[in-house]
């Protein structure tokens, strides 16, 4: 039995509590699922016979398959509505990772895996269009914040339910709880009441039908200059995730030790997105996008002069902190130059921006590591978060992002 029709609350008696379960239960769920996997992923693959690049080749299809699928997702999302999207990511990339446990063969397995990332591509988009359009425009930050904030989280226990799964049932069983957690974020998404289409007020003709070649067309002032700055914020934080156990093996500290390093980042990353969220919704987007690419950027070129685990570990705090307070930065101002008419279309060129942004940035830092130094490419990641920074600087509007959408209808 479905729902009703969710009709935006309006700011004055509008609370996150009261749609925390239906909004922000799928992503924890989700989060808690992929993030269970995603360390086993290249064991199995190994012990399916893949060689190590092939292994890491099968991980990087996850990323491949969100990245391609970004734009039907959008299609996806208009066909079927926000709730019909989330309960079809979440059967998708549970079928995905049933196919990964069930399969002896290599090429099986990658396809499983890619599902997982296709999933992941329709199941962001359909979050982010339902909070968008359900949440009142005052709250917008907070609540995209607090998505992005919650899917970290659920990323972050992922890891552990998984290693105790596996302890007790063999490597497999973390795919056990990958598949729980996908069905689970299924299961609540199938009551996240439906979106009433606002009516057409008397006298005013319907809309043109949007596709993809008409919202590039109509939007490409937005797409060619804050969205590049968008593909530069996305590949300083794809590669973060690099820099900090790459320089912790280069300085010759124990993997136990270089994985405390990266949890403890994760931790800080995790403890900001609120309060960044509620700057954002009452000072401005600036007042949190720009400081976090200039903390990261000081961060990352500070961290080839680091030496020992101490200044490691405050270098990587210090880069995780920029990034966490930057959490949902993404997708609020995406929400915020998104058209009414033709949303899922604009948000999912979008996310394919952002998702270019952190394909190319490892590969970037992976190019200067291999023909200049390591220190080289951790210190151009730096500059391209000052870059970022500028970008986002001159780009986003003085008003705040409420005032600016109210402005534009």
């Amino acid at each position: 039995m479905s729902s009703p029709p969710a009709t935006p609350a309006s700011s004055a008696e509008f609370s996150l509590r009261q749609i925390a379960v239906p909004a922000f239960g799928p992503s924890l769920l989700f989060g808690l699922g992929e993030g269970a996997v995603l360390p086993i992923i290249p064991l199995m693959a190994r012990d399916l016979g893949a060689s190590v690049p092939m292994a890491a080749l099968v991980v990087a299809l996850i990323s491949i398959g969100s990245l391609l699928n970004n734009i039907p997702a959008s299609l996806i999302t208009m066909r079927w509505g926000e709730r019909g999207a989330i309960v079809a990511a979440g059967l998708w990339s549970g079928l995905g990772m049933a196919l990964c446990v069930l399969t002896s063969h290599l090429a099986l397995f990658a396809t499983g895996c890619l599902m997982v990332g296709m999933s992941q591509a329709v199941y962001n988009l359909a979050r982010q269009i339902y909070m968008t359009e359900a949440v009142p425009i005052a709250y917008r930050a907070r609540a995209l914040s607090t998505l992005g904030g919650v899917m970290r989280i659920g990323m972050f226990i992922g890891p552990f339910l998984g290693a105790a799964a596996i302890h007790a049932f063999g490597l497999q069983a973390a795919f056990g709880v990958g598949i729980a957690g996908v069905l689970g974020a299924a299961a609540i998404g199938a009551r996240v009441p439906d979106l009433e289409t606002p009516p057409i007020p008397p006298g005013q003709t319907p809309p043109a039908a949007t596709t993809i070649v008409s919202t590039l067309r109509d939007h490409r002032h937005v797409f060619l200059t804050l969205g590049v700055g968008v593909v530069l914020v996305s590949a300083v934080r794809a590669s973060r995730q690099v820099v900090i156990p790459l320089w912790a093996d280069h300085l010759a500290l124990a993997p136990a030790v270089a994985s405390l390093v990266y949890g403890l980042a994760g931790g800080i990353d995790m403890l900001v997105f609120y309060p960044a969220g509620k700057v954002m919704d009452h000072k401005g987007r600036r007042w949190v996008a720009v400081p976090s690419m200039i903390i990261m950027g000081m961060a990352m070129l500070w961290m080839p002069f680091t030496s020992g685990f101490n200044t490691l570990l405050l270098a990587s705090l210090a880069i995780g902190f920029g990034n966490g307070i930057g959490s949902g930065m993404i997708m609020t101002l995406g929400a915020d130059h998104s058209p009414r008419h033709g949303r899922a279309h604009f948000l999912g060129v979008w996310r394919l921006m952002s998702d270019i942004g952190s394909s190319c940035g490892p590969v970037l830092l992976a190019f200067l590591a291999g023909s200049l130094s390591l220190a080289a490419g951790i210190a151009a990641t730096g500059l391209i978060a000052f870059a970022a920074a500028g970008a986002l600087a001159y780009w986003i509007p003085e008003t705040h992002g409420y005032e600016r959408s109210k402005n534009s209808g």
